[in-house]
C-alpha cells in the first residue's frame, strides 16, 4: 500500500492535500512519508516533505515521536528537505516535552552561516514559532538572530539578499520582543534599517519602531 501511495504521488494521481488527508486518517502512514523523503524521484521526495511539514503544523503531537528523524533530515543533501525539516522542527517545539530542540539549538542556528539566502531566511522566519513555544530561549535566540548583521556575501547571498534577511529578522522580532529581556538591541537593529533603500525593509522597520519604541 505504501508503495502505491508514493507511486501515485509521482504519477500525480493523488494530490498532496489528498495524501495529507489519508495520513490524517491513519498516522501509521507517516513512516511512508519519511521513506518517501529518501526517494530518488524529486516529485516523491519533495511531495512527502511538504505533506510532513503541513502535518507538523496541524498535528504536532502525532509527528513528535519522529522528531529524531526530522533532526537527521536537517543534514539532507537536498536543500528543500532541509528547509522542510527546519519548519517541521519549529512546529514540533510546541510539544517538545523532552527538550530535543534544546539539545540541537546550536546545530539549528548554525544554518545562519549558510551560503544560501533561503536557508538563512528559513532559520529566521521559523524562530518566531520557536520563541513562542519556548519563550525561555528568547534571549539566546535574539543573540543568534542579531548575527545576521555580520553575514558574509556569497554568490547566493548578495548585499540585496542581506536586506531581505534583515526584513524577515524584524518580522520575527515582532514576536521575540514580547519575551526577551533585551528589547533595546532589537530596536537598535530596526533603527539601523529605518532608512533603508529597500522599500519593504524600510517600512517593516518603521512599523516595528512605531509599535514597540
Amino acid at each position: 500500500m505504501k508503495t502505491n501511495f508514493l507511486q501515485m504521488l509521482n504519477d500525480r494521481e493523488i494530490s498532496k492535500l489528498e495524501l495529507l488527508k489519508k495520513v490524517e486518517s491513519d498516522f501509521n502512514l507517516v513512516h511512508t512519508l519519511l521513506e518517501g523523503t529518501a526517494s530518488s524521484k524529486a516529485t516523491i521526495r519533495y511531495g512527502c516533505g511538504s505533506v510532513l511539514m503541513d502535518l507538523s503544523a496541524r498535528h504536532p503531537e502525532k509527528l513528535y515521536p519522529y522528531m529524531d528523524r526530522f533532526i537527521e533530515l536537517l543534514g539532507s543533501k537536498h536543500r528543500i528537505l532541509t528547509w522542510n525539516a527546519m519548519a517541521i522542527i519549529a512546529n514540533l517545539t510546541k510539544v517538545d516535552a523532552d527538550g530535543k530542540f534544546d539539545a540541537i539549538f546550536d546545530s539549528y542556528y548554525s544554518f545562519l552561516d549558510n551560503e544560501y539566502m533561503v536557508t538563512v531566511v528559513n532559520v529566521v522566519a521559523n524562530s518566531a514559532k520557536i520563541v513562542a513555544n519556548k519563550p525561555y530561549l528568547s534571549d539566546k535566540i535574539a543573540a543568534q538572530l542579531l548575527k545576521v548583521q555580520n553575514l558574509k556575501t556569497t554568490p547566493h547571498l548578495t548585499e540585496e539578499c542581506k536586506l531581505v534577511i534583515a526584513e524577515h529578522t524584524i518580522k520575527t522580532f515582532d514576536t521575540l520582543i514580547k519575551y526577551t529581556q533585551n528589547k533595546e538591541v532589537l530596536l537598535e537593529f530596526a533603527q539601523k534599517h529605518s532608512e533603508a533603500q529597500r522599500d519593504s525593509l524600510r517600512k517593516e522597520a518603521q512599523v516595528f519602531l512605531e509599535k514597540w519604541r
